[in-house]
């Protein structure tokens, strides 16, 4: 088993041009999946934004971004990073997610995603959010 912690940028409809600004800088695997892939889509004007993007560079260099939804405030520079723990199993994750939520505000509950067989966000007592989920490929 393996967790890894990545910075998860936050974005408002520029997360997919941030994503290959640093694809292009850093190299590596760029995977971008979008609100209209997920079947996450709130308006039509978000369909094409970020549902989960990810930059993996050959040399371990690691970013995560979406486009936060318009239903949500959002303000360039609050907010604009989550911390994201990535596992190989349910199991896993879930451990880390019981002792991260005991003293935290549970903002998505752990549970299935579009985008992850689970997924769950949370806010530490020291404000600051956490993403878990489950690693798993995408083929979009």
């Amino acid at each position: 088993m393996s967790v890894t912690t990545t910075p998860h940028l936050n974005f408002r409809g520029d997360a997919g041009e941030a994503l290959e600004f640093y694809h292009a800088v850093f190299g590596g695997r760029l995977v971008v999946v979008t609100n209209e892939d997920a079947g996450a889509a709130e308006t039509p004007e978000e369909a094409k934004q970020v549902k989960f993007g990810q930059v993996l560079g050959d040399n371990g260099f690691s970013v995560m971004a979406y486009d936060v939804p318009a239903s949500q405030p959002w303000e360039q520079g609050e907010k604009s990073v989550f911390v994201s723990v990535r596992g190989d199993s349910a199991e896993e994750i879930s451990d880390l997610w019981a002792r991260l939520a005991e003293p935290s505000t549970v903002l998505e509950p752990l549970a299935p995603s579009a985008f992850a067989p689970l997924y769950g966000m949370l806010k530490d007592p020291f404000g600051v959010v956490w993403v878990l989920d489950v690693a798993t490929a995408w083929e979009g």
